[in-house]
């Protein structure tokens, strides 16, 4: 089971150690099976409540996954090892659609903007006991969840989409509960997941968003909570229509105790509109980060949901950060208020580059998607070798295995770098590095 490595400890937090050591060390694998807890503890010479513990804590770090009746593994993607590992260094001459960085020349300055959030924290500090969102940026976002059909809801202010993501699967969740999660997907969330300990049941994702088959096999399979990403999805460039909406509506419906999380991060540079979900479950989230279209640096992001989920999420917050600094509300409520970005014309820029290499492609023979956002999916038969042809070509992309779990290989290209002068240069060298094979808008 363990091969020669032997697991010490009485404790429960030695026994953890060790058996984390043995991860660290490669003594123990991915895919390790552990011994049983009883028989753990009779080797040990300890209580089984000793190595229960002991396990709860590995699952709870991420370090391992129970399994019911098969057992507890070490975990396939240790939380050590987070999928930016995968991404690669960028020869000097190399051209980067790897990154998916926004486009610096759409993003506003901030030097003025921050200039008025100090001239507004001067007339008033920021102190212990203040109220954790600004009233005019609480106002601001809720009245944009509402001109998008956003049921009503508390507003909160979480540093950034995956920490509000984070806070609220911890508000839910407990070690070993299963999340449903669209695949390829957001890699932060793919690592997110299993380091609280939590299940990852990928569901397939086409054009239109999560595949209502596959959100459904989910549900049958117990997951406890749903993360869907409402428009400008990463790595695909799906967007949830309002067809695939009803149809997962009414999915949910039938399972009202499901969690609920759908990722706006697009809000801002798309122009599809928002097709919402929540309000079908008794808790539910959307959270809008202003990442992509105003900077990643100011590492906000504007969350409503049911009263419950909203009023744990802060609890917490309390206890840890307290608050996301007033000084960056009071410049985002600049930004918006200002006019500093033109989602139109951001949307606009981006289509323009996204849509065309799509069609450069296709006209290639080579399958690729991109409905909404600033990256283009195209599925490969072997994408390490179509990544290390393209790299010799001049051109750094994204491997597909950052995204996935049981979908099929891919790669990601973000086009925010490329001009669309370069499109048929791109087109030409992806074509002649990929075999690609894929039948029907869908990436598994």
């Amino acid at each position: 089971m363990l091969g020669d490595y032997r697991i010490t400890g009485r404790r429960a937090a030695d026994i953890a150690a060790a058996v984390e050591a043995g991860v660290a060390s490669g003594a123990l694998p991915p895919g390790s099976l552990l011994p049983p807890m009883r028989e753990l503890a009779g080797d040990l010479g300890v209580n089984p409540n000793t190595v229960a513990a002991a396990y709860r804590t590995l699952r709870e770090r991420g370090v391992i996954e129970t399994d019911g009746r098969r057992g507890s593994r070490v975990r396939s993607r240790p939380s050590t090892t987070p999928r930016d590992a995968l991404r690669m260094v960028v020869p000097e001459g190399v051209r980067d659609l790897a990154e998916g960085n926004p486009d610096v020349s759409l993003l506003p300055a901030l030097d003025g903007p921050l200039a008025a959030a100090a001239r507004r924290y001067a007339q008033g500090p920021t102190l212990y006991g203040a109220g954790p969102v600004s009233p005019e940026l609480a106002r601001l976002a809720r009245a944009g969840f509402d001109a998008d059909g956003v049921p009503p809801g508390p507003v909160a202010v979480t540093s950034g989409a995956l920490d509000g993501i984070e806070r609220v699967l911890v508000a839910h969740l407990r070690a070993g509960d299963a999340v449903a999660v669209e695949d390829p997907g957001w890699g932060g969330v793919l690592d997110l997941v299993p380091a609280l300990g939590l299940r990852v049941l990928p569901v397939a994702v086409d054009d239109d968003g999560p595949r209502a088959d596959a959100v459904a096999r989910a549900l049958a399979a117990g997951a406890r909570a749903l993360i869907v990403t409402a428009r400008a999805q990463n790595p695909t460039g799906a967007a949830v229509g309002a067809a695939r909406a009803r149809e997962l509506r009414a999915l949910l419906a039938q399972h009202p105790e499901v969690l609920l999380i759908e990722d706006d991060h697009g809000n801002g540079i798309v122009d599809l509109p928002l097709h919402p979900l929540g309000g079908v479950t008794r808790h539910w989230v959307l959270v809008r980060s202003t990442a992509k279209a105003y900077g990643p640096d100011l590492r906000l992001a504007v969350l409503t949901g049911d009263a419950v989920t909203l009023d744990r999420l802060r609890g917490r917050q309390r206890l840890g950060p307290g608050w996301v600094s007033r000084l960056i509300q009071y410049a985002v409520v600049e930004l918006w208020t200002s006019g500093a970005v033109d989602p139109a014309a951001v949307a606009r820029s981006y289509g323009q580059r996204r849509d065309a290499l799509v069609g450069a492609l296709r006209e290639r023979g080579v399958p690729a998607y991109g409905r909404s956002g600033m990256n283009v999916w195209v599925p490969v038969v072997d994408e390490t070798v179509v990544v290390a042809r393209l790299l010799a070509a001049g051109w750094a992309v994204s491997p597909g295995a950052v995204y996935r779990v049981e979908a099929g290989p891919g790669i990601r290209l973000t086009v925010s770098p490329l001009s669309v002068a370069e499109v048929p240069g791109l087109a030409d060298a992806v074509a002649a590095a990929a075999s690609v094979s894929a039948a029907g808008a869908r990436y598994d």
